[in-house]
């Protein structure tokens, strides 16, 4: 199994959204955002989830909570895809952190157990579980927030790789199949 590497390029000073704007986007209805996190996540994640890691995750309620913006993302696992849920004061995971450090982490560019040791990555609720998930993450060669994966030629080249775009041959004429 190959493993990814992760740099450490992180900024000295995290960067936090400003109060004002967090307080603003906190007020932002639940819902559609956990949507639109969960489809993301179903599209890039959920075709390589592990078998065992999709076992112990069935009906767990997860919850990523982006502190500086104050908004909580809920969601479950129902056995083949990530839905979104309604909010949970005591999800069976919660996984905590800054803006600033989950785009690092999305991208590669910060190691978890480093955010986690300096107290800006937090589990809360069953640690075995986010163990799993962190280590399953973290064998996935996925480049989720690399821009260069998701630009539109990139997406197009993938797409058009698993569609081609031939036509079927024209049948042979009877002359043409001497």
């Amino acid at each position: 199994m190959h493993r990814t590497s992760w740099s450490s390029s992180a900024p000295e000073t995290p960067f936090t959204l400003p109060r004002p704007l967090g307080a603003v986007l906190s007020r932002l209805p639940a819902y559609p955002g956990s949507m639109l996190l969960v489809t993301a996540i179903n599209l890039a994640l959920t075709p390589h989830l592990p078998p065992d890691v999709a076992v112990l995750l069935k009906d767990r309620r997860l919850s990523i909570r982006v502190r500086d913006a104050r908004l909580a993302f809920d969601f479950v696992w129902t056995g083949w895809r990530f839905a979104p849920s309604a909010p949970q004061p005591n999800p069976d995971l919660a996984i905590s952190a800054h803006l600033q450090d989950f785009m690092l982490l999305a991208q590669r560019r910060q190691d978890p157990d480093t955010l986690f040791f300096n107290r800006r990555l937090l589990m809360e609720g069953d640690t075995e579980l986010g163990l799993v998930v962190k280590n399953a993450l973290d064998a996935m060669e996925l480049p989720l927030l690399d821009p260069r994966y998701w630009s539109p030629c990139a997406v197009l080249t993938r797409w058009a790789s698993r569609r081609p775009w031939q036509l079927p041959s024209p049948p042979l004429s009877a002359e043409n199949r001497r």
